[in-house]
């Protein structure tokens, strides 16, 4: 569980609420139900038009994924690589062969299955970078389906208030009535901003650094396999893949990756 995104979403609507107590306003009075139809459903209905019927339900399955914290083993990862490689140069590239099966990372599994074909350097990083730009690509139409709903949202906000501002004229009769009228019209402007803002727009950011952090260790993956292919000493192959790393989390794992 990710702390960080509830202490963002429960932080921010703690602020918002305070800052309505103190303005002099009530959180009874920041609550409008035809606003909630006008602002949520119908920027979200709209999204229907923007993509399939499948990704529009699967969209809060997607933002989801903000309260998760994925770990994509990083240490992991350069210590099975420098043992590979240690491996292949004392027995040779075939002896991978092996112990294939029992590498649970797909992506590590097929590369080095198509280092054991024997298979040229240039074609496994064609193969393999190919296969790492379309899971990007994948990820990249949820995050933009998450982004147009907060673009979306402000936009239904000022209908919303439009809506408002057109009955409140259309009673102009009644004077102490525009007040509380104007009040009320401009919640959904209130209400799209917040969505926009507060929510979907912070949590498609989220799912962005997800993707970056996913890609970035699959380029690792893509570097290891290929220095394993080309013969190159584990060691210098395990420096070359801990430069991916942040310096903190390099020098948390350095001594133990690059241990004699």
């Amino acid at each position: 569980m990710d702390i960080a995104t509830i202490i963002g979403i429960i932080g921010g609507g703690a602020c918002i609420m305070v800052s309505v107590i103190f303005s002099g306003g009530s959180l009874r009075g920041v609550f409008d139900v035809p606003s909630v139809f006008m602002t949520i459903g119908g920027s979200y209905f709209s999204l229907w038009l923007c993509a399939p019927i499948s990704r529009c339900i699967g969209i809060f399955r997607i933002m989801g994924r903000a309260f998760r914290i994925y770990d994509f083993g990083e240490k992991q990862i350069i210590q099975n690589m420098v043992a590979l490689s240690e491996k292949a140069r004392r027995e040779g590239i075939l002896a991978l062969e092996d112990g294939l099966d029992d590498i649970e990372d797909t992506f590590m599994r097929n590369g080095l299955r198509l280092v054991v074909d024997g298979t040229d350097g240039q074609v496994i990083r064609s193969i393999m970078e190919n296969e790492m730009n379309q899971c990007e690509a994948r990820h990249m139409t949820w995050i933009s389906l998450v982004n147009q709903w907060a673009g979306l949202a402000p936009g239904f906000g000022m209908m919303g208030t439009v809506v408002g501002l057109i009955g409140m004229l259309r009673n102009m009769e009644d004077k102490s009535a525009i007040g509380p009228n104007m009040a009320v019209a401009l919640i959904t402007t209130l209400y799209g901003s917040l969505m926009a803002n507060w929510i979907i727009g912070p949590i498609a950011q989220k799912l962005i650094g997800h993707n970056a952090a996913e890609m970035r260790t699959k380029e690792m993956v893509i570097e290891g396999v290929l220095a394993i292919q080309a013969g190159e000493n584990p060691r210098i192959m395990a420096q070359k893949l801990l430069t991916y790393l942040d310096p903190v989390a390099r020098h948390a794992i350095e001594a133990d990756v690059l241990k004699d």
